[in-house]
C-alpha cells in the first residue's frame, strides 16, 4: 500500500484549543510530520460551554456554531499546511472529530452530537473531510466513545507487557492492552475538567500550569469522600462521560455545606481524578503474578501528562506500575488524540473498521465516520 498522508483534527472537552497534526501512513506505520495547535475565541468557548451546561439554546444557535466551528477547524488546518509547506492536494484527507456539545449514550434515544460543519473544512481547504465517527458505532448499539483504544492497540501492544495507555484530557478515559487478552477501554471520569473549571472561576487562569496553585492546598478528605460517591464510578464497562454529568454545578452541589479554602478544593480535585484513575487502573495488576508487576506500564498521554502534581500522585498510588508519559514510548503525548482521528480518516477512507466492540459495546465491527469531498 502506497503511503499517504492525512491530518487530524481535536478539540477535546477542556475547550483550550484546536490540535491538528499532519501524519504519514503506511499500512500499520503511521509518522507524524507536522503539529500546530491553533487557539479558540472566548466568546465561541462560552457559547459552547453554556450548551453544554444545559442552558437554554435554539436551533439558530445551534446552526451558527456549527458553521463557525467548521471555519475554525478549517482555519486550523491552513494554518497546519503553511506551517509544514505542505500542498493540499498532498493530503489524502481530513479526520474531524468536531467539537463535542453533548453525548448521551444511555438514554432511550440515545444521541451523541459533535459540531463544526465537515462541509466547510472540506471546501476551505479543498482536502476530503472525515467527520461524524461516533454515531455509527452508536447505531450499533455502542456507546460511541471511547475510540481511540483501537489506534493504542495498533501502537502499543506488547506480548508481555500490561500496558495502560490514559489520556488525560477534560475525561480521563484508559486502554488497557493485556497480553493475549481482548482490549478494554472506558472514560474513568474527570481529567483536567473540574480542575479547569475551579481556577477559572477563582482567579481567571485556563488551568492550573504545573499544579500551582493545587499544590499550596491541603486535601480535604471528607470531600474527596463525597466527590467519589458518584453512581458513575460504581457502573461497569463498556461506560463514557462528559461534561453532561461532570460540571462546575455539580462540583457546587457536593460543596454544598463546606466552608474550605478554595486552594484545598483545587488539591482535592486533583487527588480526585488521580484516585478515580487508580482505583481502575489497579483491577488490571497482576496481583497473582508479582513476578510480573515490572511489566505493567502506565503510558499517560493528553494535558494532564504536564501535570507534575497528578503524575506524582498516580505514581504513589500505582506503586506497582511503571508510570510515564507516551513521548517515553515514541509518541508524542500531546498529539495522541489528533493523530487517532487521523488515523481514524484512514481506516474510513480505505473502507476498515475503526471500532473495537469490546470497548464502545456495538453489536460489531464498522467503518466510522461520513466522508464529504473535496469540491
Amino acid at each position: 500500500m502506497a503511503i499517504e498522508r492525512y491530518i487530524g483534527i481535536m478539540s477535546g472537552t477542556s475547550m483550550d484549543g484546536v490540535d491538528t497534526v499532519l501524519v504519514e501512513i503506511e499500512e500499520n506505520s503511521i509518522r507524524l510530520m507536522g503539529e500546530n495547535s491553533f487557539p479558540m475565541g472566548e466568546d465561541l468557548k462560552q457559547a459552547l460551554l453554556d450548551i453544554c451546561l444545559g442552558q437554554s439554546t435554539n436551533l439558530q444557535a445551534v446552526g451558527e456554531l456549527d458553521h463557525r466551528l467548521g471555519h475554525l477547524f478549517a482555519d486550523a488546518v491552513l494554518a497546519l499546511l503553511e506551517k509544514t509547506s505542505i500542498p493540499p492536494d498532498s493530503v489524502t484527507a481530513i479526520g474531524s472529530h468536531g467539537q463535542t456539545v453533548f453525548h448521551s449514550p444511555e438514554t432511550q434515544y440515545a444521541f451523541t452530537m459533535q459540531l463544526g460543519d465537515a462541509n466547510i473544512i472540506a471546501a476551505k481547504t479543498h482536502i476530503t473531510t472525515i467527520a461524524d465517527f461516533r454515531r455509527k458505532d452508536m447505531a450499533l448499539g455502542g456507546q460511541g466513545a471511547p475510540l481511540v483504544p483501537a489506534f493504542h492497540q495498533q501502537l502499543f501492544s506488547s506480548l508481555d507487557t500490561t500496558r495502560v495507555i490514559l489520556n488525560i484530557g477534560g475525561i480521563a478515559n484508559i486502554t488497557v492492552l493485556t497480553p493475549n487478552q481482548p482490549v478494554t477501554g472506558y472514560d474513568t471520569g474527570p481529567g483536567n475538567m473540574l480542575m479547569d473549571a475551579w481556577i477559572h472561576q477563582h482567579n481567571g487562569s485556563q488551568y492550573d500550569a504545573n499544579a500551582k496553585w493545587a499544590k499550596t492546598g491541603t486535601v480535604n478528605k471528607i470531600l474527596l469522600e463525597r466527590l467519589l460517591d458518584e453512581p458513575y464510578f460504581k457502573q461497569p464497562a463498556p461506560k463514557s462521560t462528559g461534561r453532561e454529568l461532570f460540571n462546575l454545578p455539580w462540583l457546587k452541589q457536593k460543596l454544598s455545606g463546606f466552608d474550605i479554602p478554595a486552594e484545598d478544593v483545587q488539591a482535592t480535585l486533583a487527588e480526585f481524578t488521580a484516585v478515580t484513575i487508580a482505583n481502575d487502573v489497579i483491577t488490571y495488576q497482576h496481583n497473582e503474578k508479582p513476578e510480573l508487576s515490572s511489566k505493567q506500564e502506565l503510558l499517560v498521554c493528553g494535558g494532564g501528562a504536564h501535570n507534575p502534581l497528578l503524575m506524582a500522585r498516580l505514581a504513589a498510588r500505582l506503586p506497582e506500575w511503571q508510570v510515564m508519559t507516551t513521548t517515553e514510548r515514541g509518541v508524542d503525548s500531546d498529539n495522541m488524540e489528533a493523530m487517532a482521528f487521523a488515523w481514524l480518516a484512514y481506516r474510513t477512507h480505505n473502507n476498515m473498521p475503526g471500532n473495537l466492540p469490546e470497548v464502545t459495546g456495538a453489536s460489531g465491527l464498522t467503518s466510522l465516520g461520513a466522508i464529504y469531498p473535496a469540491p
